[in-house]
């Protein structure tokens, strides 16, 4: 059985934290973050706002991240070898059919992309309020770093740019509070996806 979770959501939200620990916690767990997909910096075009444009999809290669997707379903166990992931034998999970693969696709954009929208099996979303959004985004380091004003003249009004167009997609997102902690959420995902995939055994 193959079963891919979305983990969406704002910049600094604990996307990535959640992630990290759900791939240790989850059987045959392969993940893909879309921030891998950025174009190189001189691709990024300087839109009307006077910033490059890095909270949009054309920021990214999309083609590529679905390729790849593709690749985890055409083949997870071999997905899983290629990128360093121990699959467990599939003599100690029973026949291969029992075999439960896991992707994750982790990302800020992930339910605005029409040839992704199907993919899922189950969508989460990780919301933090204005003010504290701005707060963790100005502790973190990039590669390139945030010119003055970025936040506020690019970043949040993409945010909710991108969010009101996902909300009309219809698609089955489960909203997360990134304001609870690293652990509540967590706990609330990890109990979620075990409940579902208990069932589908």
């Amino acid at each position: 059985m193959k079963y891919i979770i979305g983990i969406g959501g704002v910049t600094n939200g604990g996307k990535t934290t959640l992630t990290n620990r759900l791939i240790k916690a989850l059987p045959n767990c392969c993940v893909v973050h879309q921030d891998d997909f950025f174009k190189p910096p001189d691709q990024i075009q300087v839109g009307e706002d006077g910033f490059k444009q890095w909270d949009v999809i054309t920021a990214l290669d999309m083609e590529a991240m679905v390729n790849t997707i593709k690749g985890w379903v055409e083949n997870p166990v071999k997905f899983a070898r290629s990128h360093g992931i121990q699959v467990a034998p599939a003599t100690e999970m029973g026949p291969p059919e029992n075999q439960i693969h896991i992707l994750i696709v982790e990302g800020f954009l992930l339910y605005n992309y029409k040839p992704l929208m199907d993919v899922y099996d189950k969508c989460y979303y990780i919301t933090i309020p204005y003010e504290e959004c701005k707060r963790r985004r100005s502790t973190r380091q990039y590669t390139v770093p945030d010119p003055p004003g970025l936040f506020d003249g690019h970043v949040w009004p993409m945010y909710l740019k991108h969010r009101a167009e996902m909300e009309t997609s219809c698609l089955p997102i489960e909203y997360l509070s990134g304001l609870k902690t690293k652990e509540e959420i967590y706990n609330q995902v990890y109990e979620d996806i075990h409940n579902t995939l208990l069932n589908h055994l």
